[in-house]
C-alpha cells in the first residue's frame, strides 16, 4: 500500500493537477481569512469552513478523477493489477493519496487562524469541528469518487458522475421535504451527508457520525476493490 500511495503522490505533483487545485483552495481560503481581518472580529472563522465547504465538495472530483480512470485508459491497470499486491491495498493507495492532498489543502487553512488567534480569542471548538467535520465528509467523497472512477476509462466522466454524486447529497434534505412517506423521509436523513456533516460544525464530537463517514468509506473501498477483483480475474 505504501509504494502505492507514494506512486499517487508523485503522480499528483508530477502533473499540474496537484499544484492547481491546491493552490487555488488555498488562495480561496486566504480570500476569505482576510475578509475576517477586514471584519476584525474571530467570530466570523467558522463561516469561512461553512463557505469554503462548497468550494471543497468541486475540489474532490478533480481529485478523484485520474484514480482509476486513468489507469483503464492507458492499459497500465493490467501491470497494476498482476503486481504482488492485494486489491484493497491497491485501492486504500489511491484513496488515501487523493485524501490527503484534499486534506493538505484544508489543514492549510489553519495557518491563519492560528496568526488571528494570538491577536483574538476563536472558538477553537467551533473551528476544530468545521475543520474534521470537512475533512470526514471529503474522506467520504473521496472514497464515491474513487469507486466511479474505477467504472470509466474517461477522466471527465467520472468527474462530472462524482459533482453529480456531490450535488445531490447536497440537496438531498430539500428532497425529503417533498416526500410524504415517514419512512422515506427518516432514510433520506438517515443517509444525509449534510446532517451529519452539521453536528461537528456546531462544536460538538458525534460518535454516531464519525462512524456513519467511516462506514461509507469502508463500503465504497470494498465495492472499488471487489471491482477491480472482477477484472483481475476477467
Amino acid at each position: 500500500m505504501k509504494a502505492i500511495l507514494k506512486r499517487e503522490l508523485k503522480a499528483y505533483f508530477y502533473s499540474p493537477i496537484g499544484y492547481v487545485c491546491v493552490g487555488v483552495l488555498v488562495l480561496l481560503y486566504g480570500y476569505y481569512f482576510y475578509q475576517v481581518m477586514m471584519l476584525r472580529s474571530s467570530s466570523y472563522i467558522a463561516n469561512v469552513y461553512g463557505t469554503m465547504f462548497m468550494w471543497s465538495m468541486m475540489f474532490i472530483p478533480i481529485v478523484t478523477m485520474r484514480s482509476f480512470s486513468e489507469e483503464n485508459k492507458n492499459r497500465t491497470d493490467q501491470a497494476l493489477l498482476t503486481a504482488p499486491v492485494g486489491v484493497t491495498s491497491i485501492v486504500l493507495g489511491k484513496f488515501l493519496a487523493a485524501f490527503l492532498v484534499f486534506a493538505f489543502a484544508t489543514l492549510e487553512s489553519l495557518l491563519p487562524v492560528l496568526v488571528i488567534g494570538l491577536f483574538s480569542s476563536p472558538s477553537w471548538p467551533l473551528i476544530f469541528g468545521n475543520l474534521f467535520g470537512a475533512l470526514l465528509y471529503g474522506a467520504a467523497m473521496a472514497s464515491i469518487g474513487v469507486f466511479l472512477s474505477s467504472l470509466t476509462q474517461s477522466q471527465v466522466v467520472a468527474a462530472v458522475s462524482t459533482f453529480g454524486v456531490s450535488i445531490l447529497l447536497l440537496v438531498i434534505d430539500q428532497i425529503s421535504s417533498l416526500v410524504t412517506s415517514p419512512v422515506v423521509q427518516k432514510l433520506i436523513q438517515w443517509i444525509s451527508f449534510n446532517s451529519r456533516y452539521s453536528a461537528f460544525t456546531k462544536g460538538t464530537f458525534d460518535i454516531s457520525s464519525l462512524v456513519f463517514f467511516l462506514s461509507v468509506i469502508a463500503v465504497f473501498v470494498f465495492l472499488t476493490a471487489r471491482k477491480l477483483e472482477s477484472r483481475r480475474w476477467s
